[in-house]
């Protein structure tokens, strides 16, 4: 049910963002601490910004009252990645090339769950391949928990 939500929201929510040239990132719908939340997360080139994700938001909303799909309370949010945005889609892989990443795995790999390294890109079979310590390592996207970029201060 969850997964068909997510797609019928960003087939929906998708026109919105093709007028104003931002890109979708993601979609979740979520439950947490008993309250469903509805969360779209939106960027374009330069960051995106309140207002922008304001209009979204708005335009959205609407399109939500009149076709009403999800029948459970939510909480609506629209909102930037953030710097350290998890990497999901196919695209992402590609633009963030040679950029540090932090993975977090479901089962340890040499005895750490948690790694860091620079992402290579997407191999043939949709794996995932990074260089850490200076060896290329590739991970099936599905042994992966979470994979986004990392910050260097």
């Amino acid at each position: 049910m969850k997964k068909s939500i997510e797609a019928t929201i960003e087939e929906l929510v998708q026109p919105i963002i093709d007028t104003n040239n931002f890109e979708l990132v993601d979609v979740e719908y979520v439950k947490e601490a008993g309250e469903y939340y509805l969360r779209i997360f939106v960027d374009k080139e330069g960051g995106i910004s309140l207002n922008e994700c304001e209009v979204v938001s708005r335009a959205l909303s609407e399109i939500l009252d009149v076709k009403d799909p999800i029948k459970d309370n939510y909480y609506l949010e629209v909102s930037s990645p953030g710097l350290d945005r998890p990497l999901k889609k196919d695209k992402d892989f590609v633009r963030y090339q040679g950029r540090d990443v932090e993975i977090k795995l479901y089962k340890p790999l040499n005895g750490s769950k948690q790694l860091e390294g620079e992402l290579v890109g997407l191999t043939e079979d949709k794996n995932i391949k990074v260089i850490i310590d200076n060896e290329e390592v590739e991970f099936n996207k599905k042994d992966v928990a979470l994979i986004r970029l990392a910050i260097k201060f």
